[in-house]
């Protein structure tokens, strides 16, 4: 497998002598001398590829878990258009807490999201500190110029997350060595509210553009892994719009499009964009990229370099299927996983009847159905009734067989409807040679297809409702969606954004920005349980029993409602003036007597 190196995500020494990491509850690791370094264009090189190493590896983390584990768990988990699911209840608990709202200022994946963000706006400061001015004995050059506009650019993104996610974190653009940092809008010498934080993202960004690079075409596959004109312009209009600046935001987005470099995969290639066949097509516009190399060992450098175990919180659990016959392991190369996701049944009926078997919904969900009897299963399963292998079955001997199906007779599929996730599963071909704790695909921090729709919010917001109809359009087209719409308003446009980018970190964000959390607000009250009634017959203790098809006598597969977390007295469910941003760590507040704990946190 050939992959595309731009930058190194192995472990890594910070270069500084001293630093703030004391003061924002991070590590501090290994020093290089002021004295000894920040001298070349080398160096200046070296330092840029730790700052995008710390954008994207996992190195220091306390669960050795990427900061795109984190952002994942962060930005999807509190959704309303997935389950934090697992083996029962209980399981991924961590990331069960999100999605039902009753996290606290210990919450793992936010305490490390936060911790990594500000490690890796350490490293960008580092790099434009000592190189803003160009090389201490020369001035300027390009290679010093270029590195600060794209250690600039990752830093504006950091500050978009930062923003969006706690409200008014501490503001920090420089390297500090004594003080503790105030939530931005309490700096007693620069305050910025939570409108100035984005507006301040988007003039970084456009203060970086002039000396990034542009991508040359829509086949420059190295211009998808670095920081370019492209991204920046992209990163400038999102924010520009969350600060509802939509005229601002749509002229940033149009000199994506008009720039011609980034267009939409064909609908029949959609599925792509998720694995590792997609890795730097004409749709990225920017990826952390994840550096393959044959010659290492999954325990020995490789887990240092990709979303480890990203495979085992997405994928199904093969356990619960029938032993041996899990209908996804052809599909996975065998990488099985804790089951961690699932799809409520009211977002995949709105999808399917939107979209009906588009590329886009098939690549995104499967009937339990389709994947119970359609899926291809290695030759040792046999069916014991017929003798045969269970390929070779018809649908309605498959439909009959115990060979196949839902065996777990406790927890069934714990959190999972009659649509199963499919577009997160690692398949056989990113995960490599190295099993189910590492992914190698690289991790898509924004598409093409984002951008279309950013921007026809923006147009919605300005009264162009031509031009969104156009690029909504577009984008149902290439999907391959049964609905092509002919006239589009913000309903409209919610509705193709949810289905297009689902579990790509938008839905949350959005969320809170429209003011949608109806859902959200019900979450964690009822949880289904996916059984098959071949393995595990009905119960009279069953709550809220449906079947797939309406009836018994036309299903096999069958849902069942639970609340367990009330039953264990958790309170639940998203709180209005709370939950609308993250809590500080605990960690932080801690040490840091500076910082005002958001509303609603104690």
């Amino acid at each position: 497998m050939k992959k595309i190196v731009f930058f190194t995500l192995a472990t890594f020494a910070l270069l500084a002598v001293a630093s703030c990491e004391k003061n924002l509850d991070i590590p501090q690791k290994g020093v290089t001398a002021y004295e000894t370094f920040y001298k070349t264009d080398e160096d200046c090189e070296a330092a840029l590829t730790a700052a995008y190493a710390q954008f994207a590896s996992n190195v220091v983390s306390q669960n050795g878990s990427s900061i795109y584990t984190h952002y994942k768990a962060c930005l999807n988990n509190c959704g309303d258009d997935m389950y934090a699911a697992g083996s029962n209840f209980g399981d991924n608990d961590f990331m069960a807490a999100l999605n039902e709202f009753r996290y606290d200022t210990g919450n793992a994946p936010i305490e490390h999201l936060y911790q990594r963000l500000f490690m890796a706006n350490y490293a960008c400061n580092l790099v434009i500190d000592n190189f803003k001015d160009g090389l201490p004995e020369g001035g300027p050059t390009a290679t010093t110029k270029r590195a600060v506009a794209e250690a600039r650019t990752i830093r504006a993104y950091i500050y978009f997350l930062l923003t969006a996610l706690w409200d008014t974190p501490p503001f920090i653009d420089h390297v500090i060595t004594d003080g503790l940092p105030y939530n931005s809008d309490k700096d007693p010498e620069n305050p910025m509210s939570h409108e100035d934080l984005l507006k301040w993202v988007a003039a970084e960004c456009e203060a970086a553009i002039p000396d990034l690079d542009e991508r040359k075409s829509t086949s420059d596959k190295d211009a998808t892994v670095k920081m370019t004109k492209g991204f920046a312009w992209a990163v400038e209009g999102k924010a520009l719009l969350f600060a509802k600046d939509y005229a601002g935001a749509k002229a940033a987005l149009k000199k994506v499009i008009d720039s011609g470099k980034y267009a939409l995969v064909p609908g029949e290639k959609y599925w792509e964009n998720f694995h590792v066949e997609g890795d730097c097509n004409e749709e990225k516009i920017f990826e952390a990229n994840i550096e393959y190399n044959s010659g290492i060992g999954a325990w020995s450098g490789m887990i240092q370099r990709s979303t480890w175990m990203e495979a085992n919180i997405w994928n199904w659990r093969s356990d619960h299927f029938v032993a041996g016959a899990a209908p996804q392991s052809k599909y996975t190369g065998g990488v099985d996983g804790w089951g961690g996701l699932g799809v409520p049944q009211w977002f995949g009926d709105e999808f399917f009847a939107n979209d009906g078997h588009s590329y886009r919904f098939d690549a995104t969900f499967i009937h339990v159905d389709d994947a119970v009897y359609g899926m291809e299963y290695g030759d040792a399963v046999v069916d014991d009734a017929t003798g045969k292998k269970v390929n070779d079955l018809t649908l309605e001997q498959k439909k009959a067989s115990t060979a196949i199906g839902i065996a777990d007779p406790k927890d069934g599929l714990y959190g999972q409807s009659f649509w199963l996730p499919l577009k997160q599963l690692v398949r056989a071909t990113d995960a490599g040679a190295y099993g189910n704790n590492v992914r190698l695909n690289n991790n898509v921090v924004m598409r093409y297809a984002e951008v279309l729709l950013l921007y026809a919010e923006a147009c919605l917001q300005t009264g162009d409702n031509a031009g969104a109809l156009e690029v909504i359009n577009k984008l149902q087209r290439r999907a391959g969606s049964k609905t092509i719409s002919s006239s589009v308003d913000m309903n409209v446009l919610k509705k193709e954004k949810s289905y297009e980018l689902w579990l790509e970190g938008s839905r949350w964000l959005d969320l809170v920005r429209w003011g949608d959390t109806d859902r959200v607000k019900k979450a964690g009250q009822d949880v289904p349980k996916l059984f098959d009634k071949l393995h595990r017959a009905p119960q009279s203790t069953d709550q809220g029993i449906k079947w797939e098809n309406g009836t018994e006598a036309n299903s096999r597969f069958y849902t069942v409602s639970t609340h367990e977390a009330i039953d264990a007295k958790w309170t639940v469910g998203f709180v209005q003036g709370k939950h609308e941003f993250f809590p500080y760590p605990t960690t932080v507040m801690s040490k840091n007597p500076n910082i005002v704990q958001n509303p609603g946190w104690e």
